[in-house]
This record gives structure tokens, sequence and C-alpha cells, in this order.
């Protein structure tokens, strides 16, 4: 589960993204970071997610954020969703979970009372010097980069 806190230094990570290119959290230095994390691409709320941060995405840009999302889903998929939902934002495929496990945020979920592992949709915001100045541990699906940007502001 999430041992991090606000203000902790963000873990390094490197992955590769939809489109087979390998980026890292040191690429985004000193650049704001949206590094949102969602369980499964084509999935309906991870779909209004994604939605939303691209509707906004012109928005965020303006606010000076890059955005990442990661899931344990593999390219092809990340490439496909991509696709589809014309995602300007860059998808990192974590397959083996090393930054999901990074972050911590895999652990046990229930659904109808049945318990089960799984990617706990978490978002964290890092600041240009890789410190982490916000964790959304239930991000809105279908207002996250309002709380985005709300969040930042204060």
């Amino acid at each position: 589960m999430i041992t991090l806190k606000e203000s902790d230094k963000a873990p390094l990570f490197k992955g590769k993204t939809q489109n087979g290119k390998i980026v890292s959290l040191k690429d985004f230095k000193g650049k704001k970071l949206v590094l949102y994390f969602y369980p499964q691409d084509l999935t309906p709320t991870c779909t209004v997610q994604a939605c939303n941060l691209r509707d906004n995405y012109a928005l965020l840009k303006k606010e000076g954020f890059e955005i990442i999302g990661i899931s344990p889903d593999d390219e092809m998929k990340h490439k496909k969703f991509s696709t589809k939902h014309s995602l300007p934002f860059t998808l990192i495929a974590d397959t083996n979970h090393e930054i999901i496990d990074a972050y911590g945020v895999w652990g046990e979920k229930q659904l109808y009372g049945r318990k089960y592992m799984g990617l706990h949709r978490t978002t964290f915001l890092i600041d240009e010097k890789g410190v982490i100045k916000k964790i959304f541990l239930k991000p809105k699906s279908k207002q996250h980069a309002e709380e985005i940007i709300a969040a930042w502001k204060k």
C-alpha cells in the first residue's frame, strides 16, 4: 500500500510508452508532472478519467503540467486505448509492476464483498524538483483535471 507522503521525493522510474519510447522521471525535471495510476485500459471509469484529462489537456498544459498515465496493461493495449480516445498524453506500460510497486498503488481491493489484489486509482502531483506535492487517493474521474489545478493552486 501507499507509504509515500506529500513532500517525499518521488521514486525514480523508467518505462515504455504506448509508442515504444522509453521515458523516465528524469525527463520531466523542471516540469510539473501529473502521474496518474489507473487499473485498466478501455474500462468505463478509466476511460472517463482519461477523457477528462484529454478534454482539459490544453488547460493543464497552460498551467505547466505534463501528464503520464500508468497501468499494468501492455504497450499494445495502451496504443489501442490512446488511439481510440485520442489521448494526447503518454501512457506507460508497467506489466512487471516496477513503477506500481515503487509508488505503492497495488494492494487489496474489494468488490461486491469479494477481496482481490489490484491497482488503486491514485494520482501524484510532482513538482519541478521531483517532490510529491499532492496525492489523490480517490481521484474524481469526471472532474480530475479540475481537482488537479485546484490542488496545485492551494
